[in-house]
Protein backbone atom coordinates (compact mmCIF):
# COMPACT_ATOMS: atom_id res chain seq x y z
CA UNK A 1 0.00 0.00 0.00
CA UNK A 2 1.53 3.86 -0.72
CA UNK A 3 1.22 5.63 2.30
CA UNK A 4 2.85 8.54 0.68
CA UNK A 5 0.84 11.59 0.34
CA UNK A 6 1.11 14.65 -1.44
CA UNK A 7 2.61 17.81 0.69
CA UNK A 8 0.05 19.99 1.32
CA UNK A 9 0.47 23.87 3.52
CA UNK A 10 -0.32 22.63 6.76
CA UNK A 11 -2.82 25.27 6.90
CA UNK A 12 -5.01 24.67 4.25
CA UNK A 13 -4.92 21.01 4.81
CA UNK A 14 -6.45 22.56 8.79
CA UNK A 15 -9.15 24.20 7.00
CA UNK A 16 -12.59 23.13 6.26
CA UNK A 17 -13.75 23.91 3.02
CA UNK A 18 -16.36 26.05 2.67
CA UNK A 19 -19.76 24.50 2.72
CA UNK A 20 -22.96 26.31 1.02
CA UNK A 21 -26.76 25.88 2.81
CA UNK A 22 -27.98 22.86 2.77
CA UNK A 23 -30.47 21.84 -0.10
CA UNK A 24 -34.25 21.34 0.81
CA UNK A 25 -36.89 18.72 -0.22
CA UNK A 26 -39.50 19.45 -2.77
CA UNK A 27 -41.98 20.21 -0.08
CA UNK A 28 -39.59 22.27 1.82
CA UNK A 29 -38.86 26.03 2.02
CA UNK A 30 -34.73 26.57 1.23
CA UNK A 31 -33.99 29.32 3.43
CA UNK A 32 -30.33 28.59 3.86
CA UNK A 33 -28.60 30.33 1.00
CA UNK A 34 -29.77 33.91 1.38
CA UNK A 35 -30.95 33.44 -2.42
CA UNK A 36 -33.78 35.37 -4.04
CA UNK A 37 -36.77 33.49 -4.28
CA UNK A 38 -37.72 35.26 -7.57
CA UNK A 39 -36.32 33.83 -11.11
CA UNK A 40 -34.78 36.61 -13.65
CA UNK A 41 -36.55 39.23 -14.78
CA UNK A 42 -38.07 38.04 -18.58
CA UNK A 43 -36.54 40.62 -20.24
CA UNK A 44 -33.12 39.18 -18.62
CA UNK A 45 -33.68 35.82 -19.49
CA UNK A 46 -34.40 36.96 -23.35
CA UNK A 47 -30.96 38.47 -23.74
CA UNK A 48 -29.08 35.72 -22.24
CA UNK A 49 -31.36 33.02 -24.72
CA UNK A 50 -29.26 35.26 -27.33
CA UNK A 51 -26.15 34.11 -26.97
CA UNK A 52 -23.59 31.13 -27.68
CA UNK A 53 -21.06 29.55 -25.77
CA UNK A 54 -18.69 28.42 -27.88
CA UNK A 55 -16.56 31.97 -27.78
CA UNK A 56 -15.14 33.20 -24.70
CA UNK A 57 -16.35 36.25 -22.42
CA UNK A 58 -14.44 39.69 -22.96
CA UNK A 59 -12.41 39.23 -20.37
CA UNK A 60 -12.19 42.57 -18.78
CA UNK A 61 -15.96 42.67 -18.99
CA UNK A 62 -15.26 46.21 -20.23
CA UNK A 63 -19.03 47.28 -21.19
CA UNK A 64 -20.01 45.76 -17.46
CA UNK A 65 -17.48 47.81 -16.15
CA UNK A 66 -18.56 51.46 -17.83
CA UNK A 67 -22.39 51.13 -16.93
CA UNK A 68 -21.37 50.55 -13.05
CA UNK A 69 -18.70 52.85 -13.37
CA UNK A 70 -21.34 55.68 -14.59
CA UNK A 71 -23.59 55.15 -11.78
CA UNK A 72 -20.98 55.52 -9.30
CA UNK A 73 -19.59 58.45 -10.80
CA UNK A 74 -16.11 56.79 -11.34
CA UNK A 75 -13.74 55.55 -14.92
CA UNK A 76 -14.21 51.61 -15.92
CA UNK A 77 -10.70 51.64 -14.16
CA UNK A 78 -12.00 52.22 -11.20
CA UNK A 79 -14.31 48.93 -11.50
CA UNK A 80 -13.38 45.33 -10.91
CA UNK A 81 -15.53 42.86 -11.77
CA UNK A 82 -15.20 38.85 -10.72
CA UNK A 83 -17.35 35.66 -10.15
CA UNK A 84 -19.08 36.42 -7.54
CA UNK A 85 -18.18 39.68 -4.69
CA UNK A 86 -16.14 36.99 -3.11
CA UNK A 87 -14.06 36.28 -5.64
CA UNK A 88 -13.16 39.93 -6.03
CA UNK A 89 -12.55 39.83 -2.18
CA UNK A 90 -9.99 37.14 -2.84
CA UNK A 91 -8.22 39.09 -5.55
CA UNK A 92 -7.83 42.16 -2.89
CA UNK A 93 -6.87 39.82 0.03
CA UNK A 94 -4.52 38.11 -2.34
CA UNK A 95 -3.49 41.17 -4.03
CA UNK A 96 -2.12 42.86 -0.62
CA UNK A 97 -1.63 40.57 2.33
CA UNK A 98 0.93 37.66 2.34
CA UNK A 99 2.48 35.67 4.76
CA UNK A 100 3.12 37.54 8.07
CA UNK A 101 0.59 40.36 7.33
CA UNK A 102 -3.02 40.20 8.93
CA UNK A 103 -6.30 40.59 8.22
CA UNK A 104 -8.88 42.71 10.51
CA UNK A 105 -12.30 41.15 10.53
CA UNK A 106 -15.83 40.89 12.68
CA UNK A 107 -16.90 37.43 13.82
CA UNK A 108 -19.08 36.04 13.64
CA UNK A 109 -19.68 37.39 9.89
CA UNK A 110 -19.34 35.96 6.30
CA UNK A 111 -18.24 32.29 6.54
CA UNK A 112 -15.85 32.51 3.46
CA UNK A 113 -13.60 35.48 5.42
CA UNK A 114 -11.15 33.07 7.28
CA UNK A 115 -10.37 30.85 3.99
CA UNK A 116 -9.33 33.60 1.74
CA UNK A 117 -7.31 34.63 4.07
CA UNK A 118 -5.72 31.51 5.06
CA UNK A 119 -5.41 30.75 1.00
CA UNK A 120 -3.12 33.97 1.15
CA UNK A 121 -1.11 32.60 4.23
CA UNK A 122 -2.14 36.07 6.09
CA UNK A 123 -3.26 35.34 9.47
CA UNK A 124 -6.71 36.23 10.23
CA UNK A 125 -7.86 38.48 13.55
CA UNK A 126 -11.06 37.83 13.82
CA UNK A 127 -12.95 40.28 16.40
CA UNK A 128 -16.04 39.51 18.19
CA UNK A 129 -19.13 41.39 17.48
CA UNK A 130 -21.38 43.17 20.44
CA UNK A 131 -23.77 41.89 22.41
CA UNK A 132 -26.15 43.69 19.74
CA UNK A 133 -24.76 41.68 17.09
CA UNK A 134 -23.18 44.50 15.26
CA UNK A 135 -19.51 45.07 14.37
CA UNK A 136 -17.47 46.37 17.12
CA UNK A 137 -15.80 48.98 15.33
CA UNK A 138 -13.61 50.59 18.24
CA UNK A 139 -12.08 47.64 18.93
CA UNK A 140 -11.45 46.62 15.26
CA UNK A 141 -9.92 49.68 14.77
CA UNK A 142 -7.67 49.13 18.36
CA UNK A 143 -6.89 45.63 16.69
CA UNK A 144 -4.66 47.50 13.49
CA UNK A 145 -1.17 46.85 13.65
CA UNK A 146 2.01 47.52 11.72
CA UNK A 147 1.47 43.83 10.12
CA UNK A 148 -1.95 44.86 9.05
CA UNK A 149 -2.84 45.00 5.55
CA UNK A 150 -6.57 44.63 5.31
CA UNK A 151 -9.93 44.92 7.30
CA UNK A 152 -12.84 43.92 6.21
CA UNK A 153 -16.16 46.06 7.38
CA UNK A 154 -19.39 43.59 6.61
CA UNK A 155 -22.72 46.11 6.44
CA UNK A 156 -25.54 44.31 6.55
CA UNK A 157 -23.88 41.77 7.96
CA UNK A 158 -23.93 37.92 7.38
CA UNK A 159 -25.06 36.47 9.37
CA UNK A 160 -26.63 39.05 11.56
CA UNK A 161 -27.81 41.16 9.50
CA UNK A 162 -27.29 43.82 11.28
CA UNK A 163 -25.29 47.27 9.53
CA UNK A 164 -22.43 50.00 10.60
CA UNK A 165 -24.13 53.29 10.45
CA UNK A 166 -22.71 56.33 8.33
CA UNK A 167 -20.98 57.66 11.43
CA UNK A 168 -19.59 54.84 12.91
CA UNK A 169 -17.91 54.26 9.32
CA UNK A 170 -16.48 57.81 9.36
CA UNK A 171 -15.05 57.76 12.76
CA UNK A 172 -13.16 54.07 12.07
CA UNK A 173 -12.04 55.24 8.71
CA UNK A 174 -10.62 58.52 10.22
CA UNK A 175 -8.65 55.82 12.38
CA UNK A 176 -7.64 53.68 9.87
CA UNK A 177 -3.86 54.23 8.37
CA UNK A 178 -4.36 54.84 4.89
CA UNK A 179 -1.58 52.28 4.19
CA UNK A 180 -4.12 49.66 5.08
CA UNK A 181 -7.00 48.59 2.83
CA UNK A 182 -10.34 49.05 3.73
CA UNK A 183 -13.06 46.72 2.25
CA UNK A 184 -16.37 47.61 3.19
CA UNK A 185 -18.52 44.12 1.90
CA UNK A 186 -22.08 45.68 1.02
CA UNK A 187 -23.30 42.54 -0.90
CA UNK A 188 -26.53 43.32 0.93
CA UNK A 189 -26.55 47.02 0.24
CA UNK A 190 -30.49 46.81 -1.53
CA UNK A 191 -32.25 45.68 1.22
CA UNK A 192 -31.17 48.47 3.38
CA UNK A 193 -34.14 50.47 4.92
CA UNK A 194 -32.30 52.33 7.66
CA UNK A 195 -31.22 56.03 6.85
CA UNK A 196 -28.31 55.91 8.89
CA UNK A 197 -26.77 53.26 7.79
CA UNK A 198 -23.84 53.37 5.83
CA UNK A 199 -23.70 54.18 1.78
CA UNK A 200 -20.68 53.25 0.65
CA UNK A 201 -21.79 55.18 -2.63
CA UNK A 202 -21.52 58.57 -0.40
CA UNK A 203 -17.22 57.97 0.47
CA UNK A 204 -16.09 57.23 -2.55
CA UNK A 205 -13.24 60.22 -3.40
CA UNK A 206 -13.16 60.32 1.09
CA UNK A 207 -10.98 58.13 1.74
CA UNK A 208 -8.19 56.47 -0.71
CA UNK A 209 -7.56 53.07 0.97
CA UNK A 210 -11.38 52.30 0.54
CA UNK A 211 -13.18 49.58 -1.88
CA UNK A 212 -16.51 48.80 -2.13
CA UNK A 213 -17.71 45.42 -2.95
CA UNK A 214 -21.47 44.56 -4.20
CA UNK A 215 -22.86 41.87 -5.94
CA UNK A 216 -25.09 40.75 -8.07
CA UNK A 217 -26.23 37.37 -6.60
CA UNK A 218 -28.71 38.52 -4.06
CA UNK A 219 -31.17 41.29 -5.16
CA UNK A 220 -30.63 41.21 -8.77
CA UNK A 221 -31.05 37.35 -8.56
CA UNK A 222 -28.22 35.88 -10.49
CA UNK A 223 -26.49 34.07 -8.02
CA UNK A 224 -26.36 30.85 -10.52
CA UNK A 225 -23.90 33.14 -12.76
CA UNK A 226 -21.52 34.36 -10.27
CA UNK A 227 -20.98 38.14 -10.72
CA UNK A 228 -19.75 41.03 -8.30
CA UNK A 229 -17.47 44.09 -8.69
CA UNK A 230 -15.29 46.27 -6.08
CA UNK A 231 -15.31 49.85 -6.76
CA UNK A 232 -11.90 51.73 -5.67
CA UNK A 233 -8.53 52.85 -6.34
CA UNK A 234 -7.28 52.27 -10.34
CA UNK A 235 -4.10 51.00 -8.54
CA UNK A 236 -5.90 48.77 -6.14
CA UNK A 237 -8.57 47.44 -9.20
CA UNK A 238 -5.06 46.70 -11.47
CA UNK A 239 -3.97 45.14 -8.60
CA UNK A 240 -6.67 43.15 -7.93
CA UNK A 241 -6.93 42.42 -11.87
CA UNK A 242 -3.33 41.31 -11.77
CA UNK A 243 -4.25 38.28 -9.86
CA UNK A 244 -7.39 37.26 -11.10
CA UNK A 245 -8.20 33.96 -12.66
CA UNK A 246 -8.82 35.05 -16.33
CA UNK A 247 -11.68 34.66 -18.09
CA UNK A 248 -13.37 33.67 -14.80
CA UNK A 249 -16.77 35.77 -15.60
CA UNK A 250 -18.74 34.12 -18.24
CA UNK A 251 -20.19 36.24 -21.08
CA UNK A 252 -24.03 35.29 -19.91
CA UNK A 253 -22.97 36.47 -16.40
CA UNK A 254 -22.03 39.73 -17.92
CA UNK A 255 -25.06 39.90 -20.06
CA UNK A 256 -27.53 39.50 -17.42
CA UNK A 257 -25.68 42.11 -15.01
CA UNK A 258 -26.31 44.48 -17.36
CA UNK A 259 -29.90 43.99 -18.56
CA UNK A 260 -30.41 43.87 -14.79
CA UNK A 261 -29.03 47.15 -14.53
CA UNK A 262 -30.96 48.46 -17.62
CA UNK A 263 -34.55 47.04 -15.49
CA UNK A 264 -33.12 47.71 -11.93
CA UNK A 265 -36.62 49.45 -11.28
CA UNK A 266 -38.56 46.27 -11.98
CA UNK A 267 -35.88 44.47 -9.78
CA UNK A 268 -35.74 46.65 -6.64
CA UNK A 269 -39.50 46.57 -6.46
CA UNK A 270 -39.05 42.75 -5.76
CA UNK A 271 -36.52 43.87 -3.31
CA UNK A 272 -39.48 46.25 -1.43
CA UNK A 273 -41.43 43.21 -1.70
CA UNK A 274 -38.75 41.23 0.36
CA UNK A 275 -38.62 43.31 2.33
CA UNK A 276 -42.15 43.33 3.50
CA UNK A 277 -41.78 39.36 3.81
CA UNK A 278 -39.01 39.84 6.53
CA UNK A 279 -41.25 42.64 8.30
CA UNK A 280 -43.70 40.19 8.51
CA UNK A 281 -41.15 37.53 10.05
CA UNK A 282 -39.74 40.03 12.42
CA UNK A 283 -43.10 40.51 13.83
CA UNK A 284 -43.82 37.03 14.31
CA UNK A 285 -40.52 36.38 15.58
CA UNK A 286 -40.69 39.44 18.36
CA UNK A 287 -44.51 37.99 19.12
CA UNK A 288 -43.26 34.62 20.04
CA UNK A 289 -40.20 36.61 22.19
CA UNK A 290 -37.36 36.52 20.04
CA UNK A 291 -34.41 38.54 20.44
CA UNK A 292 -33.97 39.37 17.26
CA UNK A 293 -31.51 41.88 16.05
CA UNK A 294 -32.76 44.36 13.80
CA UNK A 295 -32.24 43.11 9.82
CA UNK A 296 -31.14 44.80 7.10
CA UNK A 297 -30.18 41.99 4.25
CA UNK A 298 -32.34 39.54 3.27
CA UNK A 299 -32.12 37.51 6.13
CA UNK A 300 -32.80 37.37 10.01
CA UNK A 301 -30.45 35.76 12.55
CA UNK A 302 -32.06 33.90 15.39
CA UNK A 303 -29.42 33.79 18.39
CA UNK A 304 -29.85 29.93 19.53
CA UNK A 305 -26.75 29.93 22.07
CA UNK A 306 -25.95 25.68 22.53
CA UNK A 307 -29.18 25.02 21.15
CA UNK A 308 -28.23 25.88 17.64
CA UNK A 309 -27.72 22.08 15.60
CA UNK A 310 -31.05 20.98 17.74
CA UNK A 311 -32.93 24.50 16.64
CA UNK A 312 -31.82 23.79 13.24
CA UNK A 313 -33.58 20.24 13.11
CA UNK A 314 -36.85 21.42 14.15
CA UNK A 315 -36.86 24.50 11.74
CA UNK A 316 -35.98 21.30 9.17
CA UNK A 317 -38.70 18.89 10.45
CA UNK A 318 -41.55 21.87 9.83
CA UNK A 319 -40.28 21.88 6.36
CA UNK A 320 -37.66 24.92 6.41
CA UNK A 321 -33.64 24.57 5.71
CA UNK A 322 -32.04 27.15 7.52
CA UNK A 323 -28.24 27.55 8.08
CA UNK A 324 -26.73 26.85 11.28
CA UNK A 325 -23.56 28.82 12.88
CA UNK A 326 -22.06 27.75 15.59
CA UNK A 327 -24.45 30.02 17.66
CA UNK A 328 -27.03 31.08 15.85
CA UNK A 329 -29.78 30.63 13.05
CA UNK A 330 -29.48 32.39 10.14
CA UNK A 331 -32.99 32.30 8.54
CA UNK A 332 -32.93 33.86 4.82
CA UNK A 333 -36.13 36.01 3.34
CA UNK A 334 -37.69 33.45 1.02
CA UNK A 335 -41.48 33.45 -0.52
CA UNK A 336 -44.35 34.54 1.38
CA UNK A 337 -45.68 31.17 1.31
CA UNK A 338 -42.55 30.06 3.74
CA UNK A 339 -43.78 32.77 6.10
CA UNK A 340 -46.45 30.56 8.16
CA UNK A 341 -43.93 27.42 8.37
CA UNK A 342 -41.00 29.48 9.76
CA UNK A 343 -42.29 30.81 12.34
CA UNK A 344 -44.61 27.48 13.31
CA UNK A 345 -41.09 26.04 13.48
CA UNK A 346 -39.55 29.02 15.88
CA UNK A 347 -42.34 28.99 18.03
CA UNK A 348 -41.86 25.45 18.56
CA UNK A 349 -37.91 26.10 19.69
CA UNK A 350 -39.46 28.26 22.03
CA UNK A 351 -42.10 26.39 23.75
CA UNK A 352 -39.30 23.55 23.93
CA UNK A 353 -36.80 25.54 25.82
CA UNK A 354 -39.73 27.23 28.26
CA UNK A 355 -41.26 23.73 28.82
CA UNK A 356 -36.96 22.57 28.86
CA UNK A 357 -37.96 19.90 26.71
CA UNK A 358 -34.72 21.46 24.67
CA UNK A 359 -31.13 19.67 25.15
CA UNK A 360 -29.04 21.72 27.47
CA UNK A 361 -26.05 21.48 24.72
CA UNK A 362 -25.54 21.29 21.41
CA UNK A 363 -24.42 17.43 22.22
Amino acid sequence: MITNRVQLRPEIAALAPYRQGAPADADAFKLSSNENPFEPLPSVREKLSTHSINRYPDASAYELRTHIAARFGVTAENVQVGAGSVAVLAQLISAAAAPGDEVVYAWRSFEAYPLLVAATGATSVQIANGVDHRHNLAAMGAAITASTRVVIVCSPNNPTSTVVTDSEFREFMAEVPENVLVVLDEAYREFVTDPDAVRGETLLGEYPNLVLLRTFSKAYGLAGLRIGYAVGPEYVMDAARAVAIPLSVTELAQTAAIASLEHEDELLERVRRINAVRDRIVVGLQGQGWDVPAPSGNFVWLPTGAVTNWAAEVFRTHGIVVRALGVGLRVSVGEEESVEKLLRAAQEVVTSRENEAAPATLD
